[in-house]
């Protein structure tokens, strides 16, 4: 009898105790009739500004618009720059050039596939507006030195892939002067949708930001500037804050199996067959993927499928050789370690109610795939 594919995630697998919560907020939204800015919404805001360590969370209607809305407050626009990596998902340059503004690259480190911080100098210009480094897979990008080199230039954290993740204790979201989340239903914290958070500890922005998101409405029916439906629906409050807090349980799992694929992988790793996760000193990975390096991907991937094992490649095409940005007048070559990393990623399976038997499966079949 053939075993069950191993999913590289399956949201099916919640707890009857969570299930049981969430319906229960979701009946009291149906019960009220309030489906947008409930007060589910404001508790949830503020747990989720204390979770992160910030006077202020702003819920909003998804990671994409956490982006978009924190560079509007920044006042973004045509004739600006915006740095950020060519090395993520789309929306971190998207966001960008919908505003108008140009976006810039800088390569990133081979080791943790985030912004090279050592790179950022030679990308900034007089007409940088904002510096977006992105906390790709769960891990933070080396935040001192980018502050340092940004100075004065306000750095916005694209940490959609990142809740829970610290750099030197301090939380993702934290550390620049506005940060982004999504609670897309795959990411470590899942609404039931598309939602998302702009975190921030100025009160100013923190202001503007609420402003913008109800289309720059200062009062009922009058517009101070021009915004945006960006709202994060009520439905999805009630779903994240019964999820909240089991974030840190979650989060330990996902760390315990990244421990374990470790552990299973590293001799293969010596060999030089396959490159683990690189964790740099002073971060604490919460691993929304699993991504390791193949040379031979296709092959690899192709026996892990045979096997039963789902994987996900993030991201095959590297943003500065996208055919939107052929105008921006980027070659192939120009970020090699942005290409080499598209060219090799691959994430196992991981989500915290992976089994431990499904974890030893998954390494012993990228053993046998790899040699």
């Amino acid at each position: 009898m053939t075993s069950p594919t191993v999913p590289v995630l399956d949201l099916t697998r919640y707890d009857e105790d969570l299930k049981r919560e969430i319906a229960s907020g979701v009946e009291g939204l149906f019960s009220s009739g309030r489906f947008i800015l409930d007060p589910v919404n404001a508790e949830f805001e503020k747990a989720f500004a204390e979770r992160i360590g910030v006077r202020h969370a702003l819920g909003v209607s998804s990671g994409t618009d956490a982006l978009l809305v924190a560079l509007m407050a920044l006042g973004v626009g045509p004739g600006d720059e915006v740095v950020t990596s060519p090395f993520s998902f789309f929306a971190s340059a998207g966001e960008i050039s919908r505003l108008g503004a140009r976006p810039v690259f800088a390569d990133i480190e081979p080791e943790t596939f985030n912004l090279d911080a050592n790179r950022l100098p030679a990308a900034i210009t007089s007409r940088t507006k904002v510096v977006l480094p992105v906390h790709l897979y769960g891990q933070c990008c080396d935040m001192d030195t980018i502050r340092e080199v940004a100075g004065q230039i306000p750095v916005v954290e694209d940490a959609c892939q990142a809740v829970g993740a610290t750099w030197f204790r301090r939380a993702a979201g934290s550390l620049g002067m506005l940060g982004a989340f999504s609670f897309y239903p795959t990411k470590n914290l899942g609404a039931a949708g598309d939602a998302g958070a702009v975190t921030t500890n100025d009160d100013y922005l923190a202001a503007l930001v609420s402003n913008l998101r109800l289309h720059g409405e200062s009062e009922r029916y009058h517009h101070a500037r021009v915004g945006g439906n960006f709202r994060m629906d009520s439905l999805q409050a009630a779903v994240l804050l019964a999820k909240l807090p089991r974030l840190d349980a979650w989060t330990d799992r996902r760390i315990a199996i990244a421990a374990r694929y470790g552990e299973l992988l590293f001799d293969a790793e010596v060999a030089g067959r396959i490159v683990l996760p690189g964790v740099a000193p002073g971060r604490r990975h919460v691993y929304h993927q699993y991504v390791v390096r193949f040379r031979e991907r296709d092959r690899v991937r192709a026996n892990l499928t045979a096997a039963g094992i789902s994987t996900a490649i993030f991201y095959p095409i590297p943003l500065h050789l996208q055919e939107c940005y052929a105008e921006l007048g980027y070659r192939a070559g120009d970020f090699p370690e942005s290409e080499k990393a598209a060219n090799e990623v691959h994430a196992l399976p991981m989500f915290p109610q992976l089994t431990d038997a499904e974890v030893d499966r998954v390494a012993e079949a990228v053993l046998a795939a790899i040699v």
